[in-house]
């Protein structure tokens, strides 16, 4: 992670996000901008949070760790998106490991100012609560995928959120396979089961498969296989 220190991005930026309409203007927000890279993490699970953070460019992963060491997914988020509502608002460590799919741009505002200034504010707390009630719609979406979905649904649901279920869309319309193993522990299940799965969507002309990649050829098809299932 690095601190991206341009004053003139950060408040375009927050007056795209429309951010600062949350909060008390009469007082000058400490925010950050904060850079991550490709796969970098952006929070362990069970550290202490120093900050409230606002996703507004990029992708991100989040997944929740079990009792095995293995780790299960829960989401990916998108802008405009809030990370750490619980953490401030509970006062507990990290919940869930948070790990940038591609380059993210995030804002961060310290919870000490927060709690000294912000936390009886109610356009803000409207707004944590609005976030709040989402988060808890897509865990409930995700608890009852990884109990319920096959292997199949899980994996073309996967597909789908995390490549593009655009078409026309040529952004990362390729998967690259190096991450097979960690791929099926997010989905709860076997390296082997999951090669089934793939070797399955091959032959159906759904998927193509290179020692590399994958690649979607069906879109269609693939959203058929999902069963309407998004990590969102």
């Amino acid at each position: 992670m690095k601190y991206i220190q341009d004053s003139e991005l950060l408040e375009k930026i927050i007056q795209q996000y429309h951010v600062e309409e949350m909060f008390d203007q009469t007082k000058q927000l400490p925010f950050t901008l904060q850079q991550y890279t490709p796969d970098e993490i952006i929070l362990l699970e069970g550290m202490e949070m120093q900050s409230l953070l606002f996703l507004v460019e990029g992708k991100v992963r989040i997944t929740s760790s079990i009792a095995t060491g293995r780790s299960l997914l829960l989401r990916f988020i998108h802008p405009f998106s809030i990370i750490g509502d619980i953490e401030l608002i509970r006062d507990v460590p990290v919940q869930s490991q948070v790990q940038a799919v591609n380059e993210c741009l995030l804002i961060g505002l310290p919870f000490d100012y927060i709690k000294q200034y912000e936390i009886d504010n109610p356009k803000f707390l409207h707004t944590l609560l609005e976030h709040v009630c989402y988060k808890l719609q897509t865990c409930t979406t995700a608890s009852r995928v990884n109990l319920l979905a096959s292997v199949e649904n899980k994996f073309a649901s996967y597909l789908m959120s995390t490549i593009s279920a655009e078409p026309n869309n040529n952004f990362g319309i390729e998967l690259t396979t190096s991450n097979i193993k960690e791929m099926a522990n997010l989905l709860g299940t076997t390296y082997r089961h999951l090669n089934r799965v793939i070797h399955s969507l091959t032959q159906k002309n759904i998927i193509e498969r290179d020692k590399n990649s994958i690649r979607i050829l069906n879109w269609d098809d693939l959203d058929k296989a999902s069963n309407g299932i998004r990590y969102k």
